[in-house]
């Protein structure tokens, strides 16, 4: 049985308080409906000030869906670790750790834009330093110990649910990120397929005597809508995903690296280039993958062709993926 995801950005261009307060009550009532279905995972993720209204607070998020659910896992990939306060970050995930059980992964990137540091006054230039503070922060943190921060001593109750610490991954497409897992005996989640960097992280493991592993993209991972009839979809909600993938391109430098950078600048230049599609069911059980990521309100798609979507996945492929 592949990992089944559905992802939750909330974008909504345009919004009304009203209108992105419906999406957001229905994306906690599509995590409950995914939970009762036997999907693995909710993923959303962080970015600030974008015009779209992009979700800025994912762990706000993740504790509205645990309190709505009782297995499903949430995932938030990424959060901007240098954005955030070390010990409240710490704080924050030890309390959603306890109140799941266990169910937070979270995987700490540095991000790519610029502008968001600009508007929490952090310094771009230091991001590096300030992601091996933040880190190495949390994990003593978590300890419930005294420990010594920035000259002074400091202990951060509660100790979290999860022994020895919650789920923290190390994200990103450098080697400056692979190392920092290494060093500190985090896994890797490397922000593409990226073999040469897996590896480059094994080596960096060995050099270091810690222990690790990663969870990496598969060669193949399209964000996935699922639909009756591709041609009908695309034509009417095929502007909903270019609108995605063209604010996202636009964050993207040349050496970005990402299992979901897109290049198109049409919805047929979208479509033919794979990285979202639109799939019957057959064609989505047909596809063989073992990580399968339904986006059913990308870029601001209507809520009601949301659940169109959700439901065929959980009602006409995860059982036939199953069998």
């Amino acid at each position: 049985m592949p990992v089944s995801v559905v992802r939750f950005n909330l974008v909504e261009p345009g919004a009304t308080p009203a209108s992105l307060s419906a999406r957001y009550r229905a994306a906690l009532e599509m995590a409950a409906y995914a939970d009762e279905h036997g999907i693995t995972t909710v993923q959303t993720e962080e970015h600030h000030g974008v015009a779209n209204n992009w979700m800025p607070s994912p762990f706000a998020f993740a504790g509205a869906v645990f309190g709505a659910t009782r297995h499903i896992a949430v995932t938030v990939s990424a959060v901007i670790g240098p954005l955030h306060d070390p010990l409240r970050l710490a704080e924050d995930i030890a309390v959603l750790d306890l109140l799941s059980g266990g169910r937070l992964v979270t995987v700490a990137g540095i991000g790519y834009r610029p502008e968001e540091y600009a508007q929490f006054d952090v310094e771009w230039k230091q991001r590096g330093r300030l992601q091996d503070e933040l880190l190495e922060t949390v994990l003593k943190a978590w300890s419930g110990e005294e420990f010594e921060y920035r000259g002074r001593t400091v202990r951060v109750t509660p100790r979290p649910f999860s022994d020895p610490h919650p789920l923290l991954l190390v994200g990103g497409s450098s080697k400056a990120a692979a190392r920092r897992a290494a060093r500190l005996g985090l896994p890797f989640f490397p922000s593409a397929h990226l073999p040469d960097l897996e590896a480059y992280y094994k080596d960096r493991l060995v050099e270091y005597g810690t222990e690790g592993w990663t969870m990496m993209p598969g060669a193949e991972t399209p964000l996935l809508h699922i639909a009756e009839d591709p041609d009908r979809t695309w034509a009417e909600y095929g502007a909903h995903f270019l609108h995605e993938a063209r604010t996202y391109a636009s964050w993207q430098s040349g050496e970005i690296r990402s299992a979901v950078k897109s290049g198109a600048t049409t919805v047929a230049e979208l479509r033919a280039e794979g990285v979202y599609r639109i799939l019957t069911p057959a064609q989505c059980v047909a596809l063989g993958l073992d990580n399968l990521v339904l986006h059913p309100l990308a870029g601001g798609m209507p809520v009601d062709e949301g659940w169109r979507s959700l439901r065929l996945f959980a009602e006409r492929v995860l059982p036939v993926l199953g069998e």
